[in-house]
């Protein structure tokens, strides 16, 4: 008779375990990767469809009612709600909206991680909540306070996600000189990609698209990376002894670049959620205002939210954002 050979069970039963503790060891990694790129796909897809909508609007200023009054029972405040429900509802599917003191019902977590994956904070209820600095400034009507302190509203979309919104009904219009962050932004979306359920993590299934100026309207949606370029400074251009701005994102990571003069703006808005809130630093866009050796290019202040220009071969300090 011809002998055959086997695998013991013993032999089997090791191959087995071993499989399972390299399964154990890679699935979870491969998982997030997964779902990293899939939030990744629906950020992209959730921002083409807010700025395709808010493209649609003929005006993003002067929904709703603000009235101050001396504690917040006394105040009156429909702005968020009403720029839900009379505008952005007439251009892009809705399927459940919540007013003020409501945001849970419509899936808004009661507390999210901010982009360091670090620091846990209360999902902001109205607009100081953001970035407290947006109360400060000048405002382009000329009273004091750039943006008046509006409650966050929200809203479920067809897709899922759940999104609050927070509005400033009196937001203005382009300024060619310089102007505030606060001035021109109408609505700032925090997103939440999968309602309550976690990580709820800026960065992961959490992050901000914002809409401004009051007409033409421009819808940015930046997702920041973790840390400034080497807790240092660039120049915009290249100098004997300074690096691009524009070369210290390809050095920190080639799906790196530096935003434009709206994504950095936005990214003072939400400042909270991307650990700059503390920041009284100047921070490098990539829009220029002119060429040449001493040409001009924009620049974002994160102590007061204004927006200007100066010389490019100033050194600043310089936060990318992902491709």
């Amino acid at each position: 008779m011809k002998k055959t050979k086997g695998f013991t069970l013993a032999e089997v039963l090791i191959t087995l375990a071993i499989i399972g503790i390299v399964a154990a060891i890679t699935l979870p990694s491969l998982l997030v990767n997964v779902n990293e790129k899939a939030w990744d796909a629906q950020k992209k897809a959730l921002h083409a469809r807010l700025a395709q909508a808010i493209g649609q609007m003929n005006t993003l200023g002067g929904y709703g009612t603000y009235t101050k009054g001396e504690t917040d029972d006394e105040t009156v405040d429909t702005a968020a709600e009403s720029f839900i429900l009379d505008a952005l509802s007439k251009v892009y599917k809705i399927n459940n909206v919540c007013g003020p003191d409501k945001l849970s019902s419509c899936g808004i977590p009661s507390k999210i991680t901010t982009l360091d994956a670090v620091s846990e904070i209360n999902f902001p209820t109205k607009m100081s909540e953001l970035n407290e600095k947006l109360l400060n400034g000048n405002r382009l009507d000329g009273e004091s306070g750039d943006i008046v302190d509006t409650k966050a509203s929200a809203f479920e979309t067809v897709n899922g996600e759940s999104i609050a919104v927070f509005y400033n009904p009196m937001c203005g219009s382009a300024s060619s000189t310089n102007h505030y962050a606060q001035n021109q932004m109408c609505a700032n979306f925090v997103y939440d990609l999968n309602g309550s359920e976690g990580p709820n993590q800026v960065g992961k299934d959490v992050g901000f698209i914002t809409a401004f100026y009051n007409k033409n309207p421009v819808v940015v949606a930046p997702v920041p990376y973790t840390k400034d370029y080497s807790s240092s400074v660039a120049s915009f251009t290249s100098g004997s002894e300074t690096v691009a701005a524009q070369d210290a994102c390809a050095i920190m990571g080639e799906n790196l670049r530096l935003p434009d003069k709206d994504e950095i703006s936005s990214m003072f808005v939400n400042a909270r959620f991307i650990n700059l809130l503390e920041s009284t630093n100047y921070y490098w866009s990539s829009s220029v205002l002119s060429i040449g050796e001493k040409g001009l290019a924009w620049l974002q202040h994160f102590e007061n939210g204004s927006m200007t220009f100066n010389s490019r071969d100033m050194q600043l300090n310089v936060r990318c954002i992902y491709k």
